[in-house]
């Protein structure tokens, strides 16, 4: 009996070890796959678009003065905010981007004397990030930012004692959603793409993208019915309305387009309402507009981010990646290209947009669901994330949980999501296939 039993199991054994021996040989030929991390090298990006008249250029110069400009409560920064300038957000590569490496919310909490707690979820080396509340306290939905800091002790608010929100109990709760800042690189380019453009790509590879799982549809704005394109979930039109709206939400200061003060405490108050808005009596143009037009102006006229094939696996790695990703299906997402139409600036018109979106929003699952509805948009989908800039970028997803491609690809992966599929057939690749591929994200 002994005999009979102890053959099999030495065969047996002997089967796992040849199957470990085999993998171990097949890994050191064919290492993991791994993300190569943030592009070294010049920005690539923050440069306005080419073409621009004198007086256009005159406008981004303008915009991006003011988009770079830290204000006090004399501009009316508060009584709430995330921060005090627009670049403190979008910095990474340049004005503009995105995250920077260093969190400038962990030294503006205490600026000017401000007595802020630092969130837990804020951290020095971590994401720029608003915070949201799923639900209010009678269950409800809530969706709404709750601003991190207030004015309260600075110098240049005397009298103002208003407290933070209990982000510690909210985070008890399972209540605290995050974003991060979406890139504005290229934002004119988007803006002038037509409805049908983007519509004609919704119908484009039915057929496939049906067996892949995806589907995808439009937000749109809820007066006109025309398709809307920015923020995380698409819900905002225009890039003057995505202005005016963070100057109001991130730094609290009201303007022409967002007139009531988010939190009106009288002791809080230093400025008029509005607190930013067209000067009728000015001189010059560039002098009477608004904060939020010179805003506006500045991410209309910025160019698109720069690819570049100074990644490592070089010209090669990256011509196969991006055939890779068109094979694997996130290119019926992540759209390459598409075209603007006509517009009033030449440079802008009929130009080819290679964002690498559709501008649709997806159901990407319970995974990645965050609970918020914005416009059309239901508590687990998101706009499809450009990805032009995408190798010099630190942080991923729309609460910066990840600064690795990989775990980013992952995520797109749970129970409900359009991407299901997709990623399965990306973990189908060899592991020299899925470096090719991050070599050619990081090289966009």
């Amino acid at each position: 009996m002994k005999t009979r039993f102890a053959l099999p199991l030495l065969l047996a054994c002997a089967a796992a070890v040849s199957f470990l021996l085999q993998t171990e040989t097949a890994s050191s030929l064919n290492p993991l796959a791994s993300d190569p991390g943030v592009r070294v090298g010049p920005p690539d990006a923050g440069d306005p678009i080419a073409g621009l008249s004198p007086g256009e250029r005159a406008f981004f110069e303008a915009g991006k003065t003011e988009f770079e400009e830290a204000d006090g409560t004399d501009e009316g920064l508060g009584p709430t905010m995330n921060l005090d300038a627009c670049s403190g957000c979008h910095a990474q590569p340049a004005v503009g981007g995105t995250s920077p490496f260093t969190n400038p919310q962990v030294a503006f909490a205490n600026a000017n004397g401000a007595t802020n707690r630092i969130p837990p979820f804020i951290q020095k080396d971590g994401p720029v990030r608003e915070a949201r509340f799923v639900r209010n306290p009678d269950g409800t939905r809530d969706g709404g930012v709750h601003a991190l800091f207030t004015i309260a002790g600075r110098a240049d608010a005397p009298g103002c004692a208003l407290g933070q929100p209990e982000f510690d109990a909210q985070l008890a709760l399972g209540n605290v959603i995050f974003r991060i800042p979406t890139p504005v690189y290229g934002a004119g380019l988007i803006e002038q793409i037509p409805d049908k453009v983007i519509r004609a790509n919704q119908a484009s590879n039915a057929i496939l993208k049906s067996a892949l799982g995806i589907s995808g549809r439009t937000n749109h704005n809820g007066n006109d019915g025309t398709v809307a394109r920015f923020g995380w979930k698409a819900q905002n039109k225009s890039l003057l309305v995505f202005s005016g709206e963070a100057y109001n939400v991130e730094m609290g200061i009201t303007n022409e387009l967002f007139q009531t003060e988010r939190n009106e405490t009288a002791s809080c108050q230093f400025t008029g309402v509005p607190n930013n808005i067209t000067i009728p009596d000015a001189t010059t143009p560039l002098e009477a507009l608004s904060a939020i037009e010179k805003f506006a102006l500045f991410q209309r006229f910025l160019a698109a981010p720069t690819p570049s094939p100074d990644t490592p696996g070089g010209a090669r790695s990256i011509a196969s990646g991006k055939s890779l990703f068109v094979n694997v299906g996130c290119a019926l997402c992540h759209t390459p290209a598409l075209y603007t139409g006509r517009a009033s600036v030449a440079a802008l018109q009929h130009q080819q947009v290679a964002l690498f979106s559709d501008l649709l929003l997806h159901d990407m699952g319970a995974g990645l669901a965050d609970g918020i509805s914005q416009g059309q948009a239901g508590p687990r989908e998101f706009r499809t994330a450009p990805l032009w800039g995408l190798g010099k970028r630190i942080f991923f997803l729309h609460d910066g949980r990840t600064s690795d491609l990989a775990v980013a690809i992952q995520a797109h992966r749970s129970v409900g999501s359009e991407a299901n599929v997709v990623v399965r057939e990306f973990n189908y690749l060899l592991e020299s296939q899925k470096q090719d591929l991050f070599n050619f994200l990081r090289s966009l």
